[in-house]
């Protein structure tokens, strides 16, 4: 199946610096996909380029089958797209502006009123349809902005920082039209700096930092591939200074496992973080076993799965 989007070996130059770099990527038709990276990683210079709005240094960009040219025409039908810092003409009603969008796509007045109507619906912005712009919520103007991007009906949506200074009760909201978005067979292609806000709804996701690709695929898979090893949480009851001695220099033997690092917890120094190479279950029991011979009461001990979000900033913080 003919992927919705594709780049190969996508490159973005300015002047000396790489904004991206030999970027290839295949996202498959109705899936939403994140890019995830901290600021300046090339996640808005990579949306850019999608959407048409920047060329490529070198590189090529396919949608729906199509070649992406130079100028970018292709991509007026076949993408929607919310940057992260968009206008909004606050003199206009709700309906109003949208009315104004589909204009410029040449809707004629039959089909403007029913895509109005219709994107007001899909927004929950039917009862705000009357009210000015200026009068409207952050997240009601970012779903009006997502309504904007959807009038021409695209099969391709790029959203730059959707979910950007929304409260918790607006992202819930964002969360869920994604999914209805994806219902609706459309394909979403979103960034974040934060994981933990597309790691919910997204099929895939892609980490870049500093212009380059460093893991994607699945929430899973990427889980998968970026945790080498295993992480414990201990607690002991007393003698923490004399338990963490005995983790520090702890011997090394085919029946206890490989410590690669031990970490006092922040709030409560008691409690040891241990990330493990490969352990089975048999040098874990050993591992607990051996702290008791040696006099350390344990009142916790069992197998923690590093948050996505602690895995992201390990991983990006390097070099």
């Amino acid at each position: 199946m003919t992927p919705a989007l594709e780049t190969i070996n996508l490159t973005r130059r300015y002047g000396k610096t790489v904004a991206l770099e030999q970027l290839s990527l295949a996202i498959s038709s109705g899936s939403i996909y994140g890019f995830i990276g901290p600021n300046g990683a090339g996640k808005t210079t990579t949306l850019r380029l999608l959407a048409g709005l920047l060329e490529p240094s070198s590189g090529e960009i396919w949608l729906m089958g199509q070649r992406l040219s130079r100028s970018g025409s292709e991509a007026q039908r076949l993408v929607g797209y919310m940057p992260d810092f968009f206008g909004v003409y606050s003199d206009l009603r709700v309906w109003e502006y949208l009315d104004f969008f589909a204009r410029c796509y040449g809707l004629n007045a039959a089909r403007r009123r029913s895509t109005v109507e219709q994107l007001l619906d899909l927004v929950d912005l039917t009862p705000k349809r009357d009210a000015f712009v200026q009068s409207l919520s952050r997240g009601m103007q970012q779903r009006l902005c997502l309504a904007h991007a959807l009038v021409h009906d695209p099969p391709l949506l790029f959203l730059d920082e959707p979910a950007s200074g929304l409260d918790p009760r607006a992202r819930v909201e964002l969360r869920e039209l994604l999914r209805t978005l994806r219902d609706m067979n459309k394909t979403v292609i979103l960034s974040s700096h934060i994981l933990s806000e597309l790691a919910e709804v997204c099929d895939a996701i892609g980490i870049i930092d500093k212009g380059h690709m460093i893991i994607s695929g699945s929430v899973p898979e990427v889980r998968s591939q970026l945790q080498s090893g295993h992480t414990l949480q201990i607690r002991v009851l007393r003698d923490a200074d004399r338990a963490d001695e005995i983790l520090q220099s702890l011997p090394s033997t085919s029946e206890l496992p490989s410590i690669l690092k031990v970490r006092r917890d922040e709030l409560n120094d008691r409690i040891f973080h241990i990330e493990l190479g490969a352990a089975s279950e048999e040098q874990q029991s050993a591992l607990l076993a051996y702290l008791l011979t040696q006099g350390i009461l344990v009142s916790d001990f069992h197998t923690t799965i590093e948050d996505l979000e602690d895995l992201f900033l390990r991983l990006t913080e390097v070099g």
